[in-house]
């Protein structure tokens, strides 16, 4: 069983990816709860596409131990659900050190795991410190979904929070200009790749590395290709020509640093002390990524009812009537546990999934099956 996975609010809908099928599973309610991978959107993105909560755990907050690799730095797994009090039980599940994984023993307080689920409270939001960072929203911001946006900000006001408007990622534009987000991905890549490959206990064709794995999937009839294309693993591989062991690297890492920390989200925080950074969730991920921090996804409307329907390459909608898209909590390192709360406090004000129309979905629930 394989192919195209599609999102359940409208035929061929794009359910974006990379965690596509976890998104969709859980939206549906084909299971309770599924797991994501990220490195920069591939949890956030599907989750606000198919209208549920998708959890990007600060990187090392739950291991990686030989979960496919594209950067040490950033990939991460969290949980996909259809509320946060989902998530918040599937991430304490996962949670935790990991000697197979180093960047684990970096968990505060030695390792020991907040409650998550304990943190799913309403008052959450009463005191909360939040700020707006309307220069990083005009660059990558969808301006349809800025209604909403504007309504939730009055949800959150309502119910005790501090809004700080107007904060400002003072290298938001330069960041995005300069392609280093690219380049520390792409130098990690092949780095890592390398090293999960040479930990299987089983390799039948005997790949050891990304040019082993480029030529493979260029002549196996399974891979799909020229449809499935090669086209980053030759920019890696033939274009940069350095990897995360080369000179270059350190100077884009420390840039890449300094945009997304000084110049960007952590910089933001620490200057206004803010509990978290809010944004739609579309397009505003990237911010968080470079420096591992923290986001929770959670459904913040749908499109207009007469929205145009549009496709991309590959003939998934990608805009069109009631699609779905989220709200984002973004925070400093390992504050998951808080952006629990906000989100969750968010949620139960406002049961915005529950406004959703999907064109199918199963007739029996989970809880149906488990009665039995």
């Amino acid at each position: 069983m394989g192919g195209q996975a599609y999102g359940p609010y409208y035929p061929g809908q794009d359910p974006s990816g990379s965690s596509s099928g976890s998104a969709v599973a859980s939206a549906l309610g084909l299971a309770s709860g599924c797991l994501g991978t990220e490195t920069d959107g591939s949890i956030l993105s599907p989750a606000s596409k198919n209208s549920i909560v998708g959890i990007k755990p600060t990187p090392g907050l739950t291991s990686r131990d030989l979960v496919i690799p594209i950067s040490e730095r950033q990939d991460t797994i969290g949980p996909m659900t259809r509320t946060v009090k989902d998530a918040a039980i599937l991430l304490q599940a996962i949670a935790g050190v990991d000697p197979h994984d180093n960047y684990t023993s970096a968990i505060p307080n030695n390792g020991v795991i907040p409650d998550y689920v304990s943190a799913c409270q309403l008052p959450a939001l009463s005191g909360a410190r939040i700020g707006i960072s309307r220069n990083m929203m005009e660059l990558r911001a969808v301006n349809t979904q800025i209604p909403a946006f504007e309504q939730a900000i009055s949800v959150l006001k309502a119910a005790g929070a501090t809004i700080i408007d107007n904060i400002n990622f003072p290298s938001a534009a330069e960041f995005l200009d300069s392609g280093v987000k690219d380049l520390i991905i792409q130098a990690d890549f092949p780095v890592n790749l390398a090293s999960y490959l040479s930990q299987l206990t089983e390799n039948p064709n005997n790949l050891t590395t990304l040019a082993e794995v480029r030529e493979f999937t260029r002549s196996s009839n399974n891979e799909e290709f020229p449809g499935r294309d090669t086209a980053l693993w030759d920019r890696i591989l033939f274009e940069q020509g350095w990897d995360n062991t080369d000179p270059r690297f350190e100077d884009a890492y420390r840039r890449t640093l300094y945009y997304n920390g000084e110049g960007g989200l952590l910089g933001a925080i620490e200057r206004h002390r803010l509990d978290a950074v809010i944004a739609p969730s579309d397009g505003t991920h990237t911010f968080a990524a470079g420096v591992g921090a923290p986001v929770i996804t959670v459904p913040l409307g749908f499109s207009a009812p007469d929205a145009a329907v549009v496709k991309n390459s590959r003939d998934l909608v990608i805009s069109g009537p009631n699609l779905p898209f989220g709200l984002s909590f973004m925070g400093a390192k390992f504050t998951e546990a808080k952006l629990i709360g906000l989100a969750y406090a968010f949620e139960q004000k406002t049961h915005i999934r529950d406004e959703g129309k999907m064109y199918i979905s199963p007739k029996t629930e989970l809880i149906d099956v488990i009665q039995r």
